[in-house]
């Protein structure tokens, strides 16, 4: 894989420079400001992914302010005890999107929320304080003990909360192909070697440059032009 100034340098052309490419790229939250963020926050989203995946973002943002009255303001607690009777009633709310699959997973993720608060005082104090060399190794975590967080969205739901992740973006996966580090373009890595391979190939960026998992990603999204 090229060097990250190899990069950095081939998506500056695509994006009018140097300066007007750094603008772009996402700036993560540092560990204490992931810890400040309360745990209804975390599972808003989630929710808030899920939901989005395969429906209309602006319909989803539309309803918005409609999800967090109905959810209780996404309060790990009051979701995680909600009965399925409970649950199915929503299905009668045209404030939401009415998918019973993801209606449940909320309450499922308000049980992921509460048991990562018991193991580390704070679900931002348990995301916060893994390790960065070993992201992927957060996404199978949120694959197998939370619901419908498996393929990019639990990459997403980091990203969308400020948490330092790669993301596997169409383009991102077309680069990294590019760069031999995956073998197809058009599909992202599943087994457990070759998100390895990938992961290693960030943390070697990183290194080299002192940026960030989210800087590198968005470089190498933008390196493949418009």
């Amino acid at each position: 894989m090229d060097s990250y100034q190899a990069i950095h340098d081939r998506a500056a052309k695509f994006h009018g420079g140097g300066d007007a490419l750094d603008a772009l790229l996402p700036k993560p939250l540092a560990p204490d400001e992931l810890k400040a963020i309360p745990d209804d926050r975390w599972l808003a989203e989630m929710t808030k992914r899920i939901f989005r995946a395969g429906f209309s973002w602006k319909v989803i943002e539309d309803k918005w302010p409609n999800f967090e009255a109905t959810f209780d303001g996404f309060d790990p607690h009051k979701n995680a005890i909600k009965s399925d009777d409970d649950l199915s009633a929503l299905l009668q709310d045209k404030g939401i999107v009415r998918n019973w699959e993801k209606i449940k997973s909320v309450r499922s993720n308000a049980l992921l929320i509460l048991e990562l608060a018991k193991e580390s005082g704070s679900a931002g104090a348990f995301f916060a304080d893994w390790p960065d060399d070993d992201v992927v190794g957060l996404w199978d975590m949120m694959k197998k003990r939370g619901s419908r967080l498996g393929g990019t969205s639990g990459a997403y739901v980091l990203r969308g909360i400020g948490r330092d992740t790669l993301v596997f973006s169409t383009d991102v996966e077309k680069a990294l192909a590019g760069q031999g580090v995956v073998e197809k373009a058009d599909k992202a890595p599943t087994s457990k070697a070759a998100m390895r391979d990938v992961q290693d190939a960030f943390n070697a960026r990183r290194a080299e440059s002192g940026r960030s998992l989210s800087e590198i990603s968005r470089t190498l999204s933008c390196s493949i032009g418009p």
